[in-house]
């Protein structure tokens, strides 16, 4: 069976699958700020996200991270380690890449068992 959240007609936000959620790319609601604050706003979503598919942030098995310029990297990391659990991180890869939008700083993808 598979469970889709939040679906646009081109995506879901989230798809429940053989014990997996998978979300979607995640981006700021709030482009206008810089990238520790961007990355803080999309961990809040992918907190939500995950509890409405029934997991949380220690169930994280894989997080991409696309930068739009790795000289950030640092600033990212700052939100990130903040936030991630400490005892259970997950597998984790950063690029930098040319996003949706110019204001678009951070876009975050993970998969969680549930």
């Amino acid at each position: 069976m598979i469970i889709r959240q939040g679906n646009t007609g081109r995506l879901s936000r989230v798809l429940v699958a053989n014990g997996f959620a998978f979300l979607s790319g995640v981006t700021a609601r709030d482009t206008t700020r810089g990238v520790r604050e961007q990355t803080e706003d999309i961990l809040a979503q992918v907190d939500s996200y995950l509890k409405a598919a029934g997991a949380d942030k220690s169930r994280i098995a894989v997080a991409n991270i696309w930068l739009r310029d790795i000289d950030t990297f640092d600033e990212m990391n700052n939100a990130w380690d903040a936030w991630v659990d400490k005892e259970c991180p997950p597998a984790r890869a950063t690029v930098e890449s040319h996003l949706a939008g110019e204001d678009i700083l951070v876009e975050i993808q993970v998969q969680a068992a549930v």
